[in-house]
């Protein structure tokens, strides 16, 4: 965990950091997310092979400019960076540390940059045999969403050395408009799991609070014109609207599809919970918000958006 009194530093600039051209870049993970991340590099002209286990993420990747791999030893040859985003602590741990893994098949002096959601100790781990293998690791998970890594305009949390962070940004800069290095690493973690937390509470709270006012006999419309021009205006509000039909572009608002699939709020809850049980650090709401996007998922509707929450406490989710 990042030491008390690290700072985090946002870094919009586009200038290059490094004095090596890297160019070649492995891409493991090409799903929802890490698809549009890899074709947003490769549409910046850097040359990208990528892995996913799905055959079907591969050969969508590859109409978007993103020379297919089939196995991660296989992606990581050659490359002077890989970028990962994958979807929990084991599958992390396993491609890097694993036999066929990233630590044992890359080059000495490659960059490796995880932007999955993890347990802050997984890229402590990694760091170590990383640096002693002589790659140079940084843990820098993403806020964003699909059509954030869709239209590159991601925030990058990263932890680790500042020198790794600096050589990281011209790729990062091919999917996110805001960089943050927010310390040692694991930091990067941390500011994540604090960022979900935190929009998981107000995501439930605005489902909650709209419901109500909705059940009031409140038109839907004027309830969120007023609350996002009142004291209540928040994200969950102006972009993310869980009821339906008030904001286009919102998941609610084509079937709850393509969005922050409810599981992985569970995952990242689950995630934060633990982290702040392993400090003592009270999170009442915290807690409230992850058993009820579990009984979300508990209904059989975890592959929905977060913002489904709305449907069960509306009362329109039945057990099936």
């Amino acid at each position: 965990m990042a030491s008390r009194g690290t700072q985090c530093f946002l870094t919009i600039a586009s200038r290059h950091y490094s004095s090596k051209a890297d160019k070649n870049v492995a891409f493991l993970g090409l799903g929802n997310m890490g698809g549009f991340m890899a074709a947003n590099i490769a549409k910046k002209g850097f040359n990208v092979r990528g892995y996913d286990p799905s055959k079907e993420a591969l050969a969508a990747a590859a109409k978007n400019g993103v020379t297919s791999a089939t196995s991660i030893a296989e992606a990581v040859d050659g490359a002077d960076v890989v970028v990962s985003i994958l979807p929990s602590n084991k599958v992390v741990l396993d491609a890097y540390l694993g036999d066929d893994g990233v630590v044992k098949h890359s080059a000495k002096g490659t960059l490796l940059i995880d932007s999955s959601t993890v347990d802050p100790n997984v890229p402590k781990q990694i760091f170590g045999v990383a640096q002693e293998a002589g790659k140079n690791f940084t843990d820098a998970p993403v806020s964003g969403g699909v059509m954030g890594a869709q239209n590159a305009t991601l925030a990058f949390m990263a932890g680790g050395r500042k020198e790794d962070f600096e050589r990281s940004l011209p790729i990062l800069q091919c999917m996110g408009i805001k960089h943050f290095h927010c310390g040692e690493i694991g930091s990067g973690q941390v500011a994540k799991l604090t960022n979900n937390m935190l929009m998981g509470i107000t995501g439930m709270a605005t489902a909650e609070c709209m419901n109500m006012g909705i059940k009031m006999g409140l038109n839907p419309k004027v309830l969120l014109d007023v609350l996002n021009n009142s004291s209540a205006r928040s994200w969950s509000t102006e972009v993310y609207c869980p009821v339906p039909g008030l904001v286009p572009t919102a998941p609610s608002s084509r079937n709850y599809d393509n969005g922050f699939k409810n599981e992985l709020m569970v995952k990242d809850l689950e995630l934060a919970s633990n982290m702040a049980l392993g400090i003592r650090s009270p999170i009442p709401l915290g807690a409230v918000a992850t058993q009820l996007y579990r009984v979300v998922q508990s209904r059989g509707f975890g592959q929905k958006d977060f913002s489904y929450v709305f449907k069960l406490l509306n009362e329109e989710v039945k057990n099936n």
